[in-house]
């Protein structure tokens, strides 16, 4: 076990620090970091396990890693009952203290029913950290001992510390995978674009039509079939929809008033198939050793 105080500690915190910090530059796994956040706690800290709880994009929270089985269903129960430090910590972005949870399950206090669980779980203190980077709070660290009493002042730095760093890779994280998305969106829309100005270039050669006249018509004939105008106009430069078909549909459309989604009469609509197609208990929480080792 890693030495809480001393130059020991200053170590390992150092460590801890350039791990996470590393994830920020490099391909990572962010359940795995959050694991190692837990572990480093219990190994930096006085405390005897750690659980995490996160905000999905709902803003309901999820339980995502422990530092060990039994601290997991705690956390799970935590969320069952709707009620506990973690989920304080995370509605107020401020830390949560109970540092005798026996006398809060006798007194019936702010969470009866977990306190109680808490205890029976072997749990004596829980302190819940908030997540959170300026104003945003995504999330919660729990931190559980054993034996009933406060954390020390530079104790709760430390791990408020380790929280933020924490809610830093988790932000990255979404971000990266957030704009990956809208890259990927952006680049359908550039390419759906792309298709249609070719699809229009063929009208306008073939039909002899003007450019604004032909994407309105190819808009027209799309409406006119329920379709998407993108996929229309692949068709036309793939040569899949014959563009003098498309024209003479879509000016029946025009000169009929019939409404999108219905084709002229004796056709069905552009590109739609017709209806006759084919059709155990987890052992309890051992208090942490002190001292050095």
């Amino acid at each position: 076990m890693t030495d809480t105080t001393g130059q020991g500690r200053e170590r390992a915190l150092g460590e801890a620090f350039v791990r996470l910090a590393d994830t920020l530059i490099a391909d990572f796994d962010v359940i795995d970091v959050l694991h190692e956040l837990t572990t480093d706690c219990v190994s930096l800290l006085p405390v005897d396990a750690a659980g995490l709880l996160l905000s999905d994009q709902r803003g309901a929270l999820r339980a995502v890693s422990a530092s060990s089985e039994q601290a997991t269903l705690v956390e799970l129960f935590q969320l069952q009952a709707d009620q506990g430090p973690c989920l304080d910590a995370f509605h107020t972005s401020a830390q949560v203290h109970a540092p005798d949870l026996a006398a809060d399950a006798a007194a019936g206090g702010r969470w009866p029913r977990f306190a109680a669980h808490a205890v029976q779980a072997g749990y004596g203190a829980v302190h819940a950290l908030p997540l959170r980077l300026r104003a945003r709070t995504i999330g919660a660290l729990n931190l559980f001992t054993v034996e009933p009493g406060p954390l020390a002042d530079a104790d709760l730095q430390v791990a408020q510390a380790l929280a933020a760093v924490a809610t830093i890779v988790v932000l990255q994280d979404r971000t990266s995978h957030e704009s990956e998305l809208l890259t990927e969106q952006l680049q359908a829309t550039l390419t759906s674009r792309i298709i249609i100005e070719q699809a229009t270039g063929v009208l306008v050669e073939r039909g002899r039509v003007e450019l604004g006249d032909a994407f309105s018509l190819l808009r027209r004939y799309s409406r006119a079939g329920s379709r998407r105008l993108g996929d229309v106009a692949r068709d036309v430069v793939e040569g899949n929809l014959d563009a003098h078909e498309l024209l003479h549909t879509a000016e029946q459309v025009s000169a009929s008033g019939i409404p999108a989604g219905q084709a002229p009469a004796g056709q069905s609509p552009a590109g739609q198939v017709p209806a006759d197609a084919a059709s155990p208990a987890a052992p309890a929480p051992q208090r942490k050793p002190t001292g050095s080792g």
